[in-house]
């Protein structure tokens, strides 16, 4: 069963940094930023490989489809 595609909420967090404007940000804040942006990739990444493994599991335990 597939996941239904939702809207992303207005106003959630990646919305709010794509449109925040960079230019008061210093070098090393902004060396900082990509530094915990990369991080949060990593850990969404992480999470999105973990969900599909079990996702696998799952359809490979129950059988794909509903025929």
């Amino acid at each position: 069963m597939e996941e239904p595609d939702r809207p992303r909420p207005v106003g959630d967090a990646a919305s709010r940094l794509a449109s925040e404007d960079l230019g008061p940000y210093s070098q090393a804040e902004l060396d900082e930023r990509i530094a915990v942006l990369e991080a949060e990739i990593a850990r969404v990444s992480a999470h999105r490989a973990k969900a599909a493994a079990h996702r696998a599991a799952a359809d490979a335990l129950f059988g794909k489809g509903g025929g």
